[in-house]
């Protein structure tokens, strides 16, 4: 290999001194099977470039090469982008949870029929139990309906303190869980203002004074207070649906049953269940909104549970307003 390059230098060394020299020869390579080089010339002052031309095997790389060539200029189509599609919001969601729970006293209060804007997130299982739960309420709400009527509406001494001892049962139970429990949640709803129990056990107080017998806590105050403990130790979010829908509706509808019975069989007493330390609204708002930052923390699916436990609390409390008119 070695000697064939010394030779071939000399026949180019021979032409640059002697441009009429012509040469022709060949070359064999390992990579490359011949290459022909021919020099000429006629004269110094016009000097022809040499020729080369090269022949060889295509090789794997060379191959590849002109594949990816002809691929490039063929590009592969867009990727399209599918659309992402966004669910409608649940009526008072923007604002939080408990504004959805409201929604939810607003359609179960409703006696008409008439359904209020409701989202198509919601499954049909949810629809269906929340039907359910609407057609028993609106049998409760009836009843509820004599509360407005003095002549229908006959409250007696005995049913009213059936309802004060069941009512002591079930917010015994809620304040209890709530400043017993090691759940860090719980710990924003305690000594808020709303408590009930000392309250309670002064009026029950009051009644034994007058020579009234307290009867022990009927079936509807036990069965709540016994779902309370057992929902508290599944989970927290399910729990404080019922915490905060206790107080609102003691706050929301409590104040008119107070004033009936007070004026019916109490003749004009006012009762400590129904006396705060401050404004109960202005209370409420406090917890409503710790309730709704806890809230924002909580998926969608645990949400549509607390609202189908905030139609079970107000079915538990209803059974339990019903004890004053039994």
């Amino acid at each position: 290999m070695t000697s064939s390059w010394s030779c071939n230098a000399m026949l180019v060394q021979q032409f640059l001194v002697h441009p009429s020299f012509s040469v022709s020869c060949r070359l064999s390579f390992p990579s490359q099977s011949m290459l022909s080089l021919t020099i000429s010339s006629k004269n110094k002052r016009s000097i022809s470039p040499p020729l080369i031309l090269c022949c060889s095997e295509p090789s794997a790389t060379n191959s590849t090469a002109v594949i990816s060539a002809s691929t490039s200029t063929n590009p592969a189509p867009p990727v399209i982008k599918k659309r992402k599609r966004y669910r409608k919001q649940y009526p008072g969601e923007s604002i939080g949870i408990t504004e959805e729970m409201r929604f939810v006293a607003m359609k179960l209060r409703n006696l008409k029929g008439k359904k209020y804007p409701s989202s198509s997130a919601n499954s049909d299982s949810d629809s269906k139990d929340s039907q359910e739960s609407s057609n028993e309420d609106v049998k409760e709400e009836k009843s509820k309906e004599s509360f407005d009527d003095g002549e229908t509406w006959k409250p007696s001494m005995e049913g009213f303190v059936k309802f004060l001892v069941d009512s002591q049962l079930v917010f015994n139970t809620v304040e209890r869980i709530v400043d017993e429990s090691n759940d860090v949640a719980y710990a924003y709803f305690r000594n808020t203002g709303l408590e009930r129990s000392e309250g309670l056990a002064k009026d029950l107080e009051w009644f034994r004074e007058q020579d009234i017998v307290i009867p022990d806590a009927s079936t509807s105050g036990v069965s709540y207070a016994k779902y309370l403990e057992e929902l508290a130790e599944r989970s927290a979010p399910l729990f404080l649906s019922h915490f905060y829908n206790i107080y609102f509706s003691h706050i929301a509808g409590g104040q008119v049953i107070a004033r009936q019975v007070s004026e019916k069989i109490l003749e004009g007493r006012e009762m400590e269940f129904y006396i705060w330390k401050g404004d109960p609204q202005e209370i409420l708002k406090g917890v409503r909104e710790n309730l709704n930052v806890l809230g924002e923390h909580w998926p969608r699916d645990e949400k549509n549970k607390c609202l189908k436990e905030a139609a079970k609390s107000f079915k538990f409390l209803g059974q339990i307003v019903r004890l004053i008119i039994l």
